[in-house]
């Protein structure tokens, strides 16, 4: 009886063993195939990661090319405006020189004319004072402008002296006080000798008080009141001077272009020939 427990008990014992084998058996199967699934979920992603990343690479190198594109782009702009500048710079630079020998040249004849201006009105006063008055038969038939009709004022008159005082005020650069002057010689002496004289004054201070405009009306108010008159071609020069200082460079050319025409021999018309020069240099 003894020996039969026994061997049911080995008999159970070795089915155990058995089933227990089996399943371990199993167990390890299927850790192996979750693995192999493992594995292959991570090959696949590993390879989606791979075909996502060279996209990016590509993008990368795409941009970059753009950029750099871009750049030569921009480059090619920034010459292109340097030498436009540049162009504009050398241009500036010649309507400079141009503007420079104008200039030079203006205030040469500026100089010029302030000096002979006085020298000038002294010689004619002395030749004015030297001719005879006219006789009443004379005046009758004589046609000539009123300044040579009228009579020479002496040196001792008021009316001498107010234009002396008005030529002096000029001399000294004090342009307010001869403008004034003159202008008060001409309202008390409109039918003076001198009168032209005055009038050339006047437009000349109004010049140099910048009153451009003025002095354009002024001088062509001594042309037209009195064309024989000597100071015509000053009179003509000072208009052109203040038509250039308004920019009006046609004008201003057309004016020196009558003044050198009609005065072939006037002592301003050399000066007038410098400045036109000058002006049709000027583009």
């Amino acid at each position: 009886m003894m020996k039969k427990l026994i061997l049911v008990s080995l008999l159970l014992s070795t089915q155990l063993f058995a089933a227990g084998a089996h399943a371990a058996l199993f167990d390890d199967a299927e850790a192996r195939k979750k693995i192999l699934e493992v594995e292959a979920v991570m090959q696949s992603q590993n390879q989606a990661s791979q075909a996502t990343l060279a996209k990016l690479v590509q993008s990368q190198q795409a941009l970059e090319q753009r950029v750099l594109a871009i750049e030569a782009i921009t480059k090619g702009q920034v010459l292109g405006d340097m030498l436009n500048q540049i162009e504009a710079l050398k241009q500036d630079v010649a309507k400079l020189k141009g503007q420079l020998e104008f200039a030079s040249h203006n205030v040469d004849a500026t100089q010029q004319r302030q000096k002979d201006l006085y020298t000038d009105t002294d010689a004619r006063l002395r030749k004015l004072e030297s001719i005879p008055a006219p006789t009443p038969a004379t005046a009758v038939e004589a046609s000539a402008p009123a300044e040579v009709i009228a009579a020479t004022p002496g040196k001792n008159t008021q009316e001498f002296q107010l234009i002396e005082l008005a030529n002096g005020l000029s001399k000294e650069s004090k342009f307010k006080d001869a403008f004034s002057a003159y202008d008060k010689f001409l309202k008390e002496y409109p039918n003076s000798a001198l009168a032209a004289e005055a009038t050339y004054g006047l437009g000349y201070t109004q010049f140099a008080l910048k009153n451009y405009k003025s002095a354009i009306a002024t001088q062509q108010k001594l042309i037209d009141q009195h064309p024989e008159s000597p100071k015509v071609p000053d009179a003509l020069f000072n208009m052109a001077n203040s038509q250039i200082q308004l920019g009006l460079l046609p004008n201003a050319k057309k004016t020196l272009h009558d003044l050198i025409a009609k005065f072939p021999n006037s002592e301003v018309t050399p000066i007038a020939q410098k400045r036109l020069k000058v002006l049709e240099s000027i583009k």
